[in-house]
């Protein structure tokens, strides 16, 4: 899974707590967990828990962008993004990528603007992709796609599916939905009181 890096900030920083240690407890159903850090320590922490650490007042922790999101990285989608494996780099690009903005970082617009770009760049690729693979093997396709980017794909497809089943005469029969049908009903019954 995804994981944002993290450096303690100095002792003096840390406010409330110890000076030496950051300690972090964590409480399972049976069990109670004691970690302590020393200042400067770096370590992998889940999203959740680097968001739910980062105070932007106290500083107890500064967060490190992933490579991907990095100016290096940034550089090469700009150029071409559909030449970039999403789902080898993060299967969750822009999901995780909307979230790194929530962090303190003097980069967040270049980062947003990159995966704003980076969709853009690659929406039309995967679309035309997914409307011209009927009948076919996709999964060379979709390989190199984020999840976001393989949802799409998929919708694309049953689009392209439910057209063909309905230019063949194999659609079902199209039906007023029971929203409409209710509001039907309820329009006669207010006029008969």
């Amino acid at each position: 899974g995804w994981r944002a890096e993290g450096r303690l900030q100095s002792p003096a920083q840390v406010h409330s707590l110890s000076l030496r240690l950051l300690y972090l407890y964590f409480h399972g159903k049976d069990n109670f967990w004691f970690f302590s850090f020393m200042q400067g320590s770096k370590l992998e922490v889940p999203l959740w828990l680097a968001k739910g650490l980062h105070d932007s007042k106290r500083r107890i922790i500064s967060v490190e962008l992933p490579k991907i999101y990095k100016e290096a990285w940034r550089t090469v989608f700009s150029a071409d993004a559909n030449v970039v494996d999403l789902h080898k780099m993060g299967p969750y690009y822009y999901g995780f990528g909307s979230q790194l903005l929530n962090f303190d970082n003097p980069e967040n617009p270049e980062i947003a603007q990159t995966i704003l770009q980076t969709f853009i760049s690659r929406f039309r690729r995967i679309m035309d992709s997914s409307q011209n693979a009927y009948n076919e093997d996709t999964s060379a396709l979709v390989a190199r796609l984020d999840e976001l980017e393989r949802a799409l794909f998929r919708a694309g497809q049953k689009g392209l599916n439910d057209f063909q089943c309905w230019e063949k005469g194999q659609a079902s029969q199209i039906t007023a939905s029971s929203l409409v049908q209710n509001y039907g009903k309820r329009k006669f019954t207010d006029v008969d009181c």
